[in-house]
């Protein structure tokens, strides 16, 4: 399996492309700030869960990623959480896309409860 296929892989990418086009019409004067940070932190999401999927052979190396993404993931809803505030997301969409993002982080740790079904030793 290619880490492309991963449910969480997918749905990390998708989520993080959703918060690229909406960041789009931020403020210019966030373009440092919020929108740089927020798209920061959910593009580094699926960038590591590929690293974990595969550092698989490592199991301390799988652990230590995984737990990296679901911190980025967490990190990713405290951004969402300052754009509703500063109005630059509606409340509808802000829900929709923390939905998304718990669903992800539920993922993240479905693979730390399990890393046997994604290839990893036990040590």
């Amino acid at each position: 399996m290619r880490f492309q296929d991963l449910l969480a892989y997918k749905k990390s990418f998708s989520l993080a492309m959703k918060i690229f086009d909406i960041t789009k019409q931020f403020p210019k004067e966030e373009t440092y700030s919020l929108t740089d940070q927020i798209r920061r932190s959910s593009r580094s999401v699926p960038v590591t869960i590929a690293e974990a999927y595969r550092k698989r052979i490592y199991p301390k190396h799988f652990y230590s990623k995984l737990t990296d993404s679901d911190g980025e993931n967490s990190e990713t809803q405290v951004w969402l959480e300052f754009a509703l505030a500063c109005k630059y997301i509606s409340t509808e969409f802000y829900s929709d896309l923390l939905s998304e993002s718990i669903e992800i982080g539920k993922l993240i740790n479905y693979m730390l409860l399990n890393p046997e079904k994604f290839g990893v030793r036990k040590e």
